[in-house]
């Protein structure tokens, strides 16, 4: 087990706090070794292994049979008499009413309750009702390169000759801590994505056009990073003589977010300092996805580079955006606490061209502006924007 301390610092200060801790991910992004990390934490600080109590909701384990009354008088006979215990509830998504389960716990015994799930509805307002104020939310991503190089054994001095690799590869730990070629690779991606596909989506919620949902999911895929509109899924789907709604394919949309598939990113008009509500990009919770589907192409790189900037903004706790600013487009643009970041992605600096820090420089404030490109060459300061290569800016302790 590769320790992961960015999720265990997350997770610290709310230790014994009267709150429920949910952490929530696409399937196989190391929610479940999280919470063993977490275990041996609490062992560190003298709690008793009996008191640390551990349970497993995933689809071999629960039926249609066990209900939630089923769960809360488990639970209650394993916590009994022993004092203030610890519980730690693994993939909750797969037992209905498991909310109202958790909140008497937490009203009702003397508890501190970790959950994890592969369902954002985890961390939606459909549980407000019962956890209202009484439960905090760590997202869970898959491996940062940081983490792919502790995972793989590697110094920060081989970060360079790793990007290729991370930029091929993705972030399952899975994949990070294996040593596998690109097919085997993909073919475990693979498994994850038909795992959630058709437990996560196609069973939940009854779709009964399979082959249809596939297309769109797989239009998606290939757009990952570009501007599209459910209009614009319709209309191509006209163009191969197949028909569906646009509320069907907001739906579809919005079940891969469920599942943590994809992630939205809106855009943001820096002169109406207002964000927009069209236009809108999706990116990969994790860009094997992409290669598994579609097999791997240099072509991709420079899309992927982007999703890869994206998710480790996100990792970092930015709100992101895509930035507007009269006719021209910065890539992102991170909110946090007050505080911003720009940034402008890009697989080579062009040689004649100095569009990339041309948007940025047209945005006058005093917060960090950053060219992030796959370029041995990217390393620099233009009129106050820095100009870094990948691998350094991913490996960059703050921006």
């Amino acid at each position: 087990m590769i320790y992961r301390p960015d999720y265990i610092n997350a997770i610290n200060p709310f230790i014994d706090a009267p709150l429920v801790k949910i952490l929530a991910g696409v399937r196989r992004c190391g929610k479940s070794t999280i919470l063993e990390m977490m275990k041996e934490e609490l062992v560190k600080r003298s709690i008793a292994k009996e008191n640390i109590i551990s349970r497993k909701y995933n689809e071999m384990d629960v039926d249609d049979k066990f209900t939630a009354k089923d769960m809360y008088c488990e639970l209650k006979n394993a916590i009994d008499g022993k004092g203030r215990c610890y519980l730690f509830l693994d993939e909750l998504q797969e037992v209905d009413g498991w909310e109202k389960v958790v909140n008497s716990l937490l009203e009702g015994s003397d508890v501190d309750i970790y959950v994890t799930g592969s369902n954002s509805k985890l961390m939606s307002s459909e549980i407000s009702t019962y956890l209202s104020g009484r439960y905090v939310s760590i997202p869970v991503y898959t491996l940062s390169f940081n983490e792919y190089l502790q995972f793989k054994g590697k110094a920060v001095s081989n970060a360079k000759d790793l990007i290729d690799e991370y930029i091929q590869f993705g972030g399952f730990p899975i994949i990070g801590i294996g040593n596998f070629d690109t097919q085997s690779a993909y073919q475990i991606v693979d498994g994850i994505y038909s795992t959630v596909i058709t437990r996560d989506i196609s069973r939940r919620h009854k779709i009964r056009n399979r082959d249809l949902f596939d297309r769109v999911v797989k239009f998606i895929i290939e757009n990952i990073g570009k501007t599209f509109s459910a209009n614009s899924i319709v209309n191509f789907l006209k163009s191969e003589k197949r028909t569906l709604s646009v509320e069907t394919i907001y739906n579809y949309i919005k079940w891969l977010e469920e599942a943590f598939i994809i992630y939205p990113c809106q855009r943001y008009d820096l002169q109406g300092k207002a964000v927009l509500k069209t236009q809108e990009k999706y990116y990969l919770s994790d860009i094997s996805f992409k290669y598994s589907k579609m097999g791997f192409d240099n072509k991709m790189v420079a899309a992927m580079l982007e999703n890869i900037v994206y998710l480790e903004m996100k990792r970092r706790g930015y709100d992101v955006f895509i930035g507007k600013n009269g006719t021209k487009e910065i890539d992102f643009i991170g909110e946090k606490r007050g505080e911003k970041v720009y940034v402008q992605v890009c697989r080579e600096l062009p040689a004649d061209s100095t569009r990339e820090t041309d948007n940025l420089m047209d945005v006058k404030d005093h917060y960090h502006k950053y060219v992030v490109a796959k370029d041995n060459l990217a390393a620099g300061n233009d009129n106050g924007i820095q100009i870094v290569h990948i691998a350094d800016f991913l490996l960059k302790e703050s921006w």
